[in-house]
């Protein structure tokens, strides 16, 4: 690393975050992945394909969460990936990590809001699908430039009405499960009505699994807003997974257990059309929990928003990416370029490009990312043992090195779902690494947070 700059006055985030607002904000980053999406896998491995691959995405993103706790503690700058990666495997490592997170959070928006505007046509018909979205990204946009405490605080109640949603649905739902309904997907030739295309279809499942996940590993972005992440942070990312593993336990059996796999797989909106086929269209609780899946799909997009404002920050604050956009507003302390970049992004994403590409280029941004943060965890607890880290994973080295293997499983999962996106990925990275390549790593800023630390980290390890 060579010229590095010095300055970085005056680009400090509010601290506002508590663990009740993380919690909203970690389950809201993922909540709308319980209400559209993860239903397509039925389709493709069945019920029990893709509730196998849901086991094996559940177990890696438990994992996952319990390391990056540890990560969080012990490193809460708000670079996430980029501040473990920099400080494990150093600038390159970082760079890498964090743009498998800009990647994610960046384009995940896009998809997110098409959702959204899908269902308020249905309630304003007749207005143009661009002015929704420009609509949407101007008025979220906005909301999460006029400060951190009040987004994160419609976060949390959209959030939570997104999360009572589902135990009203399943509450609806449990008296007309059918055991049944989960094996009418018709089988390949030669395959069973349990595994309808073998156990080829777990593998295929694996990008649709990950829906009831994906992006909750954000929310150590949020570490320099939190009042004390040290004890907040553990709490926020436990507590956020827990409570996705009983959401998606709930979506995934109930939907298909009162409306047929085959019928749920192939549903724009599955929690609303199962309930239709128990109560009927017009019946009051349908369009009520249509409206509730519109909450849950705005605390995503919402979230998802908060988020790339802060990993775009923190890589522009250390000189990975252009220094503009890491400047704060003066009066509400938010990364408002950063915010505002990204949803120009987002927007002319959703306007102009296919939603089914923009989605996996984030997910294989994600995945690359969390192999980055598993290799980071333990090479950190090889090169400095002795680090202060006041939360510990349980179960090192199983843990970090089971999010791993799954996380590299999943990886390859993906790359056989969609090869041809692998092209777009590549080129995407390419591009970032490109930038990084010829021009930032030789202009980084020792004063940011993530680097001072790291280059503290490596003078300790040198000095034995």
């Amino acid at each position: 690393m060579s010229n590095l700059e010095l300055n970085n006055q005056g680009k400090e985030l509010k601290r506002v975050a508590g663990p009740l607002l993380l919690w909203g904000l970690g389950v809201g980053y993922v909540i709308s992945g319980d209400y559209f999406g993860w239903n397509f896998g039925m389709l493709a491995g069945g019920f029990w394909g893709l509730a196998i691959a849901t086991v094996l995405m559940a177990i890696m993103y438990t994992a996952m969460c319990l390391t990056i706790a540890e990560l969080a503690t012990a490193i809460p700058f708000a670079g996430g990936a980029y501040a473990f990666g920099r400080a494990a495997l150093g600038p390159w490592g970082g760079y890498l990590a964090g743009i498998g997170v800009v990647l994610e959070y960046v384009l995940a928006p896009a998809v997110i809001v098409n959702g959204i505007v899908g269902y308020v046509n249905v309630l304003f018909p007749g207005v143009p699908d661009w002015a929704w979205i420009i609509g949407f990204f101007a008025i979220f946009l906005a909301l999460n430039v006029f400060g951190a405490k009040t987004t994160l605080t419609f976060e949390l109640i959209m959030t939570s009405i997104a999360v009572v949603g589902l135990f009203i649905f399943a509450a609806l739902a449990i008296p007309h499960f059918r055991l049944e309904n989960l094996l009418d997907v018709v089988p390949n030739p030669g395959q069973s009505e349990f595994l309808p295309a073998g156990f080829f279809g777990i593998w295929a499942t694996i990008p649709y699994a990950i829906w009831f996940f994906l992006a909750v590993e954000g929310l150590p972005l949020v570490s320099e807003e939190c009042k004390d992440p040290v004890k907040d942070m553990p709490k926020g990312l436990i507590s956020a997974i827990l409570t996705l593993l009983v959401t998606g336990a709930i979506v995934l059996f109930l939907t298909s257990g009162i409306g047929g796999a085959s019928f749920i797989g192939g549903s724009d909106s599955p929690i609303p059309d199962a309930l239709a086929l128990v109560f009927g269209e017009s019946h009051s609780l349908v369009k009520i929990l249509a409206l509730i899946g519109l909450a849950g799909l705005i605390a995503s997009f919402n979230g998802i928003i908060f988020g790339y404002g802060r990993v775009v920050f923190s890589l522009s604050r250390a000189g990975y990416l252009p220094r503009f956009l890491s400047k704060v507003h003066p009066r509400f302390r938010t990364p408002y370029v950063a915010l505002l970049v990204g949803g120009l992004i987002g927007a002319v994403g959703a306007i102009l490009g296919n939603g089914d590409i923009l989605i996996q280029i984030a997910v294989f941004g994600a995945v690359i990312s969390y192999i980055m943060m598993m290799l980071s965890a333990i090479v950190l607890r090889r090169k400095n043992p002795n680090m202060p880290r006041p939360y510990k994973v349980p179960g090192y080295p199983v843990t970090p090195y089971l999010a791993l293997i799954l996380a590299v499983f999943a990886l390859f999962a993906g790359f056989f779902y969609a090869p041809k996106v692998i092209l777009w990925t590549i080129l995407a990275y390419a591009l970032f690494v490109a930038y990084f390549a010829f021009y930032s790593r030789h202009h980084l800023v020792a004063k940011a947070p993530e680097e001072e630390f790291a280059l503290l980290k490596k003078a300790e390890e040198e000095l034995g």
